[in-house]
């Protein structure tokens, strides 16, 4: 009896194991015929059969990538992104930072160049590199294990984060895939023969081709789009650079009001940067105008709530000031309670510059100390000398000429009625959020155009005042 029992139990591990096979097979026969149709609901139901698939054989690596593309098909590239983390290059790289208390990674990898490694103990500046450095150094390790897992991976993320606003991981991704693609292609070609380089070519066949175009087309378009938007966006931050803030509003135009829309994540951080050369410039309803639409895009946007709250305290419009302050505060008490930024991982290294726990208290303290001071201003009275001229862009002592030019410069940018156009050339990362989005600017925008109008009257009664005064003047 003691001898029967092994080769029992292996006969009952052997059945078990054929049984789950074979159920697999099933579902991923199902899934493809599913995806096969190109339908989204049959392709939400495939995808259910791939997450019964990979609860029996987690690692099985056709279910991953067909559940990957189900995903990216369905635009639900944050679930790509937390899918395969893991491979994100900047994410990675944060990974390998030893410097654990940061809560994210820095604005650097926005301007060209990437934090790679950790501070020292005696130098707390930061080594940068640039963007064809960081496909150089992060590919060669993510690319150690690339021969046992499949090209797929860096194709499918790269689409995602390219989605998702990452512009600088989705291009070093997809550099990557399309590389590792064509060197997989090159070792199956060895093994065909001529007939089959012939037989499989169309411009050999009788027929016109159908099909759509290959993978490898589509991935090289996409990569000239990203190489474009982030050439458009470095010279932009170097005109910053160089204090040339009229050349980097127009660099950033380029890509904001462009024929071709972008990603959400990445329009928000273009609308920030071009806000601040426009306040730079002395824009203030411009620099206020992207700020609205940076928070409609990104509602938790620190930089963008800072900003803003500036602008208004710059003009004294006091009580806007304390509204963006009070709503930066909910953010900071928030991180404080969850111990870590809102959103996934990934997220997180992109959205919020610099931002380090341990800072947050001491933040959170001053932001406490800047709103009791503005409360208090505010109880006085002082809420009426709000620096309209500044609102306009107008000096003081201007003609009434000068003061309807500017206003109606002005009112032809920030109408109410055209502050959702720029959700037009916007690439949602997800269309659940279009009527919030839309909500959103339409509130910022009225009210920063009520702001307008009231300038323009107070500085018109001004101006007339002045003209009154002057008439009287000469009569006497």
């Amino acid at each position: 009896m003691a001898v029967t029992t092994p080769c029992i139990n292996a006969t009952e591990k052997k059945h078990w194991w054929l049984t789950n096979r074979k159920i697999v097979e099933k579902y991923m026969r199902d899934a493809r015929s599913l995806i096969a149709t190109q339908e989204q609901s049959e392709i939400g139901s495939a995808l259910n059969l791939l997450d019964a698939a990979l609860a029996i054989y987690p690692r099985l690596d056709e279910a991953l990538e067909l559940r990957a593309r189900c995903l990216l098909y369905l635009r639900r590239f944050k679930d790509v992104a937390d899918m395969l983390q893991d491979y994100i290059p900047s994410l990675r790289m944060a990974n390998n930072d030893d410097s654990g208390s940061s809560v994210s990674s820095d604005s650097s990898l926005s301007r060209e160049g990437v934090k790679l490694l950790p501070s020292s103990d005696s130098d707390q500046s930061f080594k940068c590199f640039s963007v064809s450095d960081l496909n150089k150094k992060v590919m060669a390790g993510l690319c150690k294990t690339c021969n046992n897992e499949g090209y797929w991976r860096y194709l499918v993320l790269g689409k995602a984060c390219c989605h998702l606003g990452l512009m600088e991981d989705a291009m070093v991704l997809l550099q990557t895939g399309k590389r590792l693609a064509t060197a997989a292609f090159r070792r199956e070609s060895v093994c065909w023969s001529d007939d089959s380089f012939s037989l499989s070519n169309p411009l050999f066949s009788g027929d016109t081709p159908t099909t759509p175009p290959p993978e490898s087309e589509a991935v090289t378009q996409l990569l000239a789009h990203i190489k474009l938007l982030l050439r458009r966006r470095a010279a932009a931050l170097a005109a910053i650079d160089a204090g040339l803030h009229s050349e980097a509003i127009r660099h950033f135009s380029k890509i904001l009001e462009g024929r071709r829309g972008a990603p959400q994540g990445f329009l928000a951080e273009c609308y920030m940067h071009r806000a601040s050369a426009n306040r730079s410039a002395g824009r203030i309803a411009d620099s206020i105008a992207d700020c609205n639409r940076t928070l409609a895009l990104d509602p938790t946007s620190i930089q963008a709530l800072e900003t803003r709250a500036s602008l208004f305290e710059s003009i004294r419009c006091f009580p806007d000031s304390l509204h963006d302050l009070e709503h930066l505060k909910l953010l900071y008490n928030t991180i404080l309670r969850d111990r870590k930024l809102a959103g996934p991982t990934w997220k997180q290294l992109r959205h919020h510059n610099n931002l380090r726990y341990r800072e947050i208290p001491g933040k959170l303290c001053a932001l406490t100390v800047k709103t009791q001071e503005l409360k208090q201003r505010i109880a006085s009275g002082d809420t009426g000398n709000v620096d309209y001229y500044s609102l306009i862009g107008l000096r003081r002592g201007c003609g009434r000429s000068e003061l309807q030019r500017a206003h109606l410069l002005l009112c032809l940018k920030h109408k109410p009625d055209k502050a959702t156009c720029f959700v037009e050339r916007c690439e949602l990362a997800d269309e659940l959020d279009l009527d919030s989005i839309k909500e959103r600017g339409k509130m910022s925008a009225l009210l920063l155009y009520r702001l307008l109008q009231k300038g323009y009257t107070n500085v018109m009664g001004t101006i007339m005042d002045e003209e009154a005064a002057e008439n009287r003047g000469r009569r006497f």
